[in-house]
């Protein structure tokens, strides 16, 4: 297996992350399009993500996590088809604290055995300023670096580790975004030919969905989780209509209110029930009252973050002010590169479902069209080299595409593959 690693003439792919579920959010659409494409990729979290959260009980328990989402993140790779996957064994919140020069040194011992053309890693921004994607970033651009000269960790050397300087580096990147989730579920449910009602998973999905979706900048969408005692209006009737509502929990009554003050119950909507699309879609006042019927729970959908001193009803003037579409322009230090992963989406979201401890979603929670627009394009900052014709962007895929073989081979137990064993 040396001697095929040594000897490779198909293009490789390296991406270094901190955590399961990193691979899949920050590349998984790119992994996908190159493994496809004919190159070899390989996929390291630098950790087991025990810190995480535990979104489904069932999956996993504070003492289970790091295993658990160490199956998961082989379960994600095996969906992107990437070739190898590592995991490595710090500690989750901790790489910040971990030796440079020892973080530095296991990056390097991995580039020069999987001697990549291309490296993916985090920036200096760490997608959002997670500590950990900090400094993994920091150490694996630093490994990039120094992984072409004996100088460097010379002990690696003595035992077959020869020196390689990957051609290419590059940092995933999370470019702001107007685009707003609230929108793009309207115009879905406004334009359904049955009124949609989501089961309990749905219910439990969505929010998360939605706050990783503004996390990572693929939406600019507030949300919220509100509660309403009964007998509150949620809605009132003429209003002008901003929010896209979910139930959660609870039920409430769409009440209609005419001129003369006569009111009359058009429906009562329960747990899973959106409601506000009509306005939104049609740019038009609320067409009837929401009344809380018992204690209700919704997740809220915003363009902006609520102020302490919006009006209602009708007459209101000082109102939430709407977010325009596109997305939002920013300087980057380097060049700024856009991935069409459109085709590929099936098979990120699919990878995201299987972080369940993480997202417990299904891959089809929403309309393929929605999660394209969402999900179809990935971005990256060329670091290295600084300057080169667009057309050489990265080296050139074999036009010959092959349907890549899902070859991940871990000696049990350990997380190493056995060609970088």
């Amino acid at each position: 297996m040396q001697n095929q690693m040594k000897s490779h003439k198909r293009p490789r792919l390296l991406g270094v992350f901190a955590h399961p579920d990193d691979e899949t959010f920050c590349a998984g659409g790119t992994l996908a399009k190159y493994v496809a494409a004919g190159w070899e990729v390989m996929v390291v979290s630098a950790t087991r993500g025990q810190a995480g959260q535990i979104r489904d009980p069932l999956a996993a328990t504070r003492r289970t996590l790091g295993q658990a989402r160490e199956r998961e993140f082989y379960a994600a790779c095996e969906q992107l088809g990437v070739h190898h996957a590592r995991v490595l064994d710090y500690m989750d919140g901790t790489l910040q604290d971990v030796e440079e020069h020892e973080l530095t040194g296991a990056a390097v011992k991995i580039i020069r055995a999987f001697r990549p053309d291309v490296v993916i890693t985090f920036g200096p921004d760490g997608a959002y300023g997670h500590p950990d994607h900090i400094a993994i970033g920091a150490a694996t651009t630093r490994a990039f670096e120094q992984a072409g000269s004996s100088r460097h960790f010379p002990e690696q050397l003595a035992a077959g580790r020869r020196p390689h300087r990957p051609a290419q580096l590059y940092y995933s990147y999370f470019p702001p975004s107007r685009l707003l989730l609230r929108d793009r579920l309207a115009q879905w449910l406004a334009t359904s030919s049955t009124r949609f009602q989501g089961t309990a998973e749905f219910i439990r999905a969505l929010p998360l969905f939605a706050v990783e979706a503004t996390t990572l900048r693929y939406t600019s969408d507030h949300v919220d989780v509100e509660w309403f005692p009964a007998g509150s209006h949620i809605v009132e009737q003429n209003e002008p209509g901003a929010n896209l509502y979910l139930i959660l929990s609870g039920y409430a009554d769409v009440i209609q209110e005419d001129a003369d003050g006569t009111r009359r119950t058009l429906a009562r909507l329960g747990p899973g029930e959106f409601f506000g699309e009509l306005a939104i879609v049609h740019q038009q006042p609320r067409a009837a009252h929401v009344v809380a019927v018992g204690d209700v729970t919704c997740l809220v959908l915003a363009p902006g973050a609520p102020s302490a001193f919006a009006g209602r009803g009708a007459d209101a003037r000082l109102l939430e002010a709407a977010t325009a579409d596109g997305m939002v322009e920013e300087r980057t230090a380097g060049a700024l590169m856009s991935v069409d992963v459109s085709a590929y989406v099936s098979q990120k979201i699919a990878a995201v479902a299987a972080h369940r401890t993480q997202y417990p979603i299904a891959p089809d929670i929403l309309p393929r069209e929605l999660l394209q627009e969402l999900l179809g394009r990935e971005y990256f900052v060329r670091v290295h080299p600084s300057h080169v014709p667009e057309a050489n962007i990265w080296p050139a895929v074999f036009s010959r595409r092959k349907s890549a073989r899902r070859v991940t081979q871990t000696v049990r137990g350990s997380g190493v593959p056995v060609s970088l064993a």
